[in-house]
């Protein structure tokens, strides 16, 4: 149990942990109220029209790739997020005075929706980068883990309240209250011990530097592998606002206390698998796999589901799979990345994780209008097989290239002049494929 929290003994992540725990919270309360008002206040469940929120809101990642990993690895990290936390908190106060006033129409949702996905473009792989700097190295792995069950225990407590409060008072207030929960943030942020967090390489100006964090995730194949699995998942399964939204409204016809419940129940089995997930040392491959079979196994079954509580007991085994997809290449790329390229590499990470959704939302958005809310969810299950068939060809290839450099050891021998055996030319060659099977080991243990 100590190996699960182990984070939490250090001042400086405790204190994050905290603040961030509360201001996750409020996020997904507006993300619920944000669905909801679009769907049953400002259209006619219109999962079309929510798909188009949630494309606008996740384009900017894709759009930001640029500047994004760069600002993260060029500037103080932690000033930078209370720039951006303190304006998430502005964008969310604008909205709830708007529909309080009664005076919010779609285009306006639409606008923040577009706002709110350009500060979170900046500020995802500067929240995700800044994990580093709280902890040591040998606890990073944990710390990522530990991130995501705050998420996730976010996840299951705020859209619950949301739900409850929207039958109660209306969206308006969720907003303001979102707003509100971001001075923990930014208290904690204040109060971090700053001689206590991680050395931090510098990075300088210099032209190419944004082309040199391309150039580097090009040359790892690990993590370009782990990059394409996300971008599938991303894009056409984690749409569980579609999914949730629409089932609860089309198929099972309840209100919105009953729409928050299913998002809480995704989030119960996020939550322990984010907790488990933080007892491992160090992420591996195929946990990646298992987590994408998985993924595929418990949407098909969902979508198969009669009733309003049989599927959401099935969506607590949805959440459980996806969080601990989410955390493994989340670490895998924390953990294989140089520091000095972390900031870049992971805005490339968010923008192929959240970036596929402009894609990905209308599409799934479009099936459940035109052919149903469970054929919608099977989209999502064909993501997860054809992510764990991506991630199985790769290692039968890498498993290919060893057996070529196994047998290259013992028939690839040439000879000198004489006839004899050129020993140095084999040794060289010895040398050269220990250090491709070294490569090849690491990649295997990731």
């Amino acid at each position: 149990m100590s190996a699960m929290f182990s984070s939490l003994k250090l001042h400086n992540y405790r204190l994050w942990f905290g603040g961030a725990l509360v201001s996750n919270t409020g996020t997904w309360m507006q993300s619920t109220a944000q669905d909801w008002l679009v769907l049953t206040h400002l259209t006619h469940n219109n999962a079309t029209a929510l798909g188009v929120t949630m494309a606008l809101q996740f384009l900017p990642p894709i759009l930001m790739i640029p500047i994004t990993g760069l600002i993260a690895d060029r500037y103080d990290r932690r000033r930078m997020l209370m720039l951006t936390q303190a304006l998430l908190g502005g964008l969310g106060l604008f909205l709830g005075i708007l529909v309080v006033t009664g005076v919010v129409q779609l285009w306006m949702v639409w606008a923040f929706a577009l706002a709110l996905g350009i500060v979170q473009a900046i500020d995802a792989p500067i929240r995700q980068s800044f994990v580093s700097e709280l902890v040591p190295p040998k606890q990073l792995s944990n710390a990522v883990s530990l991130n995501s069950a705050s998420f996730n225990g976010a996840r299951l407590i705020g859209p619950a309240v949301a739900g409850v409060l929207i039958a109660v008072v209306g969206t308006g207030p969720v907003f303001l209250i979102n707003a509100a929960s971001f001075l923990a943030v930014l208290t904690s942020l204040r109060f971090i011990r700053v001689k206590e967090l991680q050395y931090k390489p510098k990075v300088v100006r210099a032209k190419g530097q944004i082309k040199e964090g391309f150039r580097y995730v090009k040359g790892r194949p690990d993590l370009v592998v782990v990059f394409v699995m996300i971008f599938i998942i991303g894009t056409f399964g984690m749409n569980f606002p579609i999914f949730t939204s629409t089932m609860a409204t089309q198929a099972f016809h309840v209100g919105s206390s009953g729409f928050g419940l299913l998002t809480s129940a995704v989030a119960v089995g996020s939550l322990v698998g984010a907790l488990l997930s933080a007892r491992r040392e160090r992420p591996r491959m195929r946990i990646l796999v298992m987590a994408s079979i998985s993924f595929g196994v418990t949407c098909a079954v969902a979508a198969l589901m009669p009733s309003y509580w049989s599927f959401a007991l099935v969506l607590i085994a949805v959440g459980f799979s996806s969080i601990t997809l989410m955390t493994t290449a989340n670490g895998t790329v924390q953990l294989g990345a140089a520091p000095e390229m972390r900031g870049r590499v992971m805005a490339l990470y968010m923008a192929i994780f959240t970036g596929g959704t402009p894609i990905g939302a209308p599409i799934v958005g479009w099936v459940a209008s035109t052919f149903g809310p469970r054929e919608a969810i099977g989209v999502g299950s064909a993501a997860g097989f054809v992510a764990a068939g991506v991630a199985i060809l790769w290692l039968v290839r890498r498993q290919h290239l060893r057996l070529r450099h196994d047998q290259g050891l013992h028939f690839h021998v040439r000879h000198d002049g004489d006839g004899m055996p050129a020993t140095e030319s084999i040794a060289v060659q010895r040398e050269v494929v220990a250090a491709e099977l070294e490569t090849q080991e690491t990649l295997a243990r990731q």
